[in-house]
């Protein structure tokens, strides 16, 4: 599947999470969570610390979303996301995009293993959707 293919995959889930997302606006973690209400797509944000960011409540666990979520953004450091995809996996999402700086090939290889779609090629979900 081309990376093309991949976004276009990520992108068809009903609904989709921003795991580390950040209440601090100038985080990423809130940028991309912005970046998806922008384009009237439902994101619920996953952070054990925060009840609600931009307006949306949060979950504290990949574990605890809901079933319709089957993509997901990951913006935590690569250690990390390690921990994130093997819970994705076993929640039944499908569809992995490690935003730039997420990365790790232990992940990557998960994902792989897994037959999960994994985007982390460095492509920027604000890149494609804005």
């Amino acid at each position: 599947m081309t990376t093309s293919e991949q976004i276009a995959q990520f992108l068809a889930a009903p609904a989709f999470a921003v795991v580390g997302a950040s209440a601090n606006r100038n985080k990423y973690g809130n940028k991309v969570l912005r970046c998806y209400q922008r384009n009237n797509l439902n994101a619920i944000p996953v952070n054990p610390h925060e009840d609600q960011i931009e307006g949306v409540d949060c979950v504290a666990a990949v574990t605890d979303l809901p079933a319709e979520v089957e993509s997901i953004s990951i913006i935590t450091p690569a250690q990390i996301t390690e921990k994130i995809v093997q819970q994705a996996a076993k929640k039944g999402i499908k569809n992995i995009w490690m935003q730039p700086g997420a990365e790790s090939p232990a992940a990557i290889q998960y994902c792989r293993e897994h037959n999960l779609n994994v985007i982390a090629d460095g492509s920027c979900v604000l890149v494609v959707l804005n």
